[in-house]
């Protein structure tokens, strides 16, 4: 056999040997976020800022930061909404609260680059949404005085569902 023909032999049982290990993986599963439960969480979590005289925007995003559900109230202001998206996809994309990434930013020089990546807010009011330990999305919310009330009514929206989450 010529060295050329050896090794193209070569080359098709190596890729033969991939396709067979391909073959026999595993089909990934993943939990995701459904429109009907984004909608009621992102209309419990507006009703839960509005029992404060709280006038805020809820964006509801899938395990990829994909939006699923937007609500926002009568006199929300205009930037709420995408505030509220960034803080969604920031909770979704880490996995963690954007208030307790925020404040790890601000004690940690290197995490501050946190707020470079593009799409990512760095305040409180994102909080991921999980069915056991998985996150599934988030809910992130703009417009209360503050990321921390931000991150109580997302927290309550996500509670009103919470038998649902499983």
């Amino acid at each position: 056999m010529s060295i050329s023909r050896l090794s193209i032999t070569s080359c098709l049982a190596a890729a033969g040997l991939s396709l067979a290990s391909a073959a026999g993986a595993q089909v990934l599963s993943e939990r995701n976020m459904p429109m009907s439960l984004a909608q009621e969480i992102a209309q419990a979590t507006v009703a839960a800022c509005a029992a404060k005289n709280f006038n805020v925007t809820a964006t509801v995003v899938d395990r990829a930061g994909i939006v699923r559900a937007v609500l926002r109230a009568d006199r929300a202001g205009p930037h709420t909404v995408d505030a509220s998206r960034a803080k969604a996809y920031t909770a979704a994309s880490a996995r963690t609260a954007t208030g307790a990434i925020a404040e790890n930013a601000e004690r940690n020089p290197a995490a501050r680059h946190l707020a470079s990546i593009q799409g990512f807010l760095l305040l409180g009011g994102g909080v991921p949404v999980k069915v056991g330990d998985e996150v599934i999305g988030a809910v992130g919310v703009g417009g209360a005085p503050g990321g921390h009330l931000d991150e109580e009514c997302a927290n309550a929206g996500i509670e009103a569902v919470k038998a649902k989450l499983r």
